[in-house]
C-alpha cells in the first residue's frame, strides 16, 4: 500500500521537525521547561509549539511561554489557539497580541468546551477559526491544523472526519499535525484519502514517546488513539518497570518513525510532555543530528 509514497528526502532540511510543550503552571515547571527547550533547540527544529488549556489563566501562560521561547531560543514558536467558547473579539485581540509580538505561526484548533459551559461561542469548528484568522490577518500567520488519522473521537464516521479536515485546509491552513498513532497504515490511509480530495499540504505525523503505560492508555482512550492489542499486551508484561517500558517504547517508536520517514512522511512532530528524554532518545536512534 505504501509503495506510492516511497521517495527519499533530498536532505534533512526538507523535513519538518517540531516539538510540542505545554505551558508550565509553576515556577519550577517554567525552570524545567527552559532547560528542556535549551537542549531541544540544539536539534534545530523548524518550530516549538505550545498548547493551550481551556479557560482564561492558561491563555496567559501560553502567551508568556511562546514569547519567551521566541526571544531566548532563536526557534520559531507556535502557540495553539482554540476557538470554542470564544467570541470573535477575544480571538481578534489574541491575534493582534501575537502579531504585535512578532509571532508568525499558529496551531488553530477547535478545542474542547470547558466543563460546565453551555456557551459554544461564535466559533463551532476549526475551519471557521482558520477562515477568521485569514480574514483578519491575511497571510501573516503560518497556520497549522490538527488531523486525526484514526478519526476524531467525536466524529460520527471517517468520511465526515475527512470532509472536516478538507474544509480546514480549504479555509487556508498551510500544514497539519496529526494526533499520535502507533499504526503507520492508519496514517497513510488518512493521507491517501485526503490526497484523493485534493489536499496537498504537508500532514506531519504526531509522535508520542512511550514512557508510562497507564497514563498512555488513559490518554489514548480519551483522544481516540489506538494502542494495538499486541503493543498493549507487551507493555502490560513490564508492570511498573518504568525503565523496561521506556527502553521498549523508545525502540518501538523509533521503528515507527523510521518507517514513516522512509515511506515519505514530511517530518515528525514530537509530543514532549516537557521532557528531553525520550524524544531525544528517539531522535538519536534516527541519526537525525548527523
Amino acid at each position: 500500500m505504501n509503495d506510492a509514497h516511497e521517495h527519499e528526502h533530498e536532505s534533512r532540511d526538507d523535513l519538518i521537525f517540531s516539538f510540542e510543550f505545554f505551558p508550565p503552571k509553576t515556577d519550577k515547571g517554567a525552570e524545567n521547561l527552559r532547560a528542556v527547550r535549551t537542549q531541544l533547540a540544539e536539534l534545530k527544529p523548524r518550530f516549538f509549539s505550545v498548547t493551550y488549556g481551556a479557560g482564561g489563566s492558561t491563555q496567559t501562560n501560553t502567551l508568556n511561554t511562546v514569547l519567551e521561547i521566541q526571544r531566548d531560543s532563536g526557534i520559531e514558536a507556535a502557540p495553539h489557539l482554540s476557538c470554542v467558547g470564544s467570541s470573535e473579539e477575544q480571538i481578534r485581540e489574541i491575534l493582534q497580541t501575537y502579531r504585535g509580538n512578532g509571532i508568525r505561526h499558529i496551531v488553530a484548533l477547535r478545542g474542547d468546551l470547558p466543563s460546565g459551559t453551555r456557551d459554544i461561542g461564535e466559533f463551532r469548528y476549526a475551519n471557521e477559526l482558520v477562515e477568521f484568522i485569514r480574514q483578519e490577518t491575511g497571510d501573516h500567520f503560518n497556520i497549522e491544523v490538527a488531523a486525526y488519522p484514526e478519526m476524531h473521537p467525536q466524529a460520527p464516521n471517517l468520511k465526515t472526519d475527512i470532509d472536516n479536515f478538507v474544509r480546514k485546509v480549504k479555509a487556508g491552513a498551510n500544514s497539519a499535525i496529526t494526533q499520535y498513532f502507533y499504526n503507520a497504515d492508519a496514517y497513510w490511509h488518512f493521507v491517501d484519502a485526503c490526497t484523493a480530495k485534493g489536499v496537498d499540504i504537508p500532514i506531519v505525523p504526531g509522535i508520542m514517546p512511550i514512557t508510562n503505560y497507564t497514563q498512555l492508555a488513559r490518554f489514548s482512550d480519551m483522544c481516540g488513539a489506538e494502542i494495538p492489542r499486541w503493543l498493549r499486551k507487551q507493555l502490560e508484561t513490564y508492570g511498573d518497570n518504568a525503565e523496561a517500558i521506556t527502553d521498549f517504547g523508545t525502540e518501538f517508536v523509533t521503528l515507527l518513525c523510521e518507517n514513516l520517514l522512509e515511506t515519505g512522511a514530511p517530518g515528525l512532530h514530537f509530543y514532549t510532555m516537557n521532557r528531553v528524554e525520550p524524544s531525544m532518545g528517539i531522535w538519536r536512534n534516527l541519526g537525525l543530528s548527523d
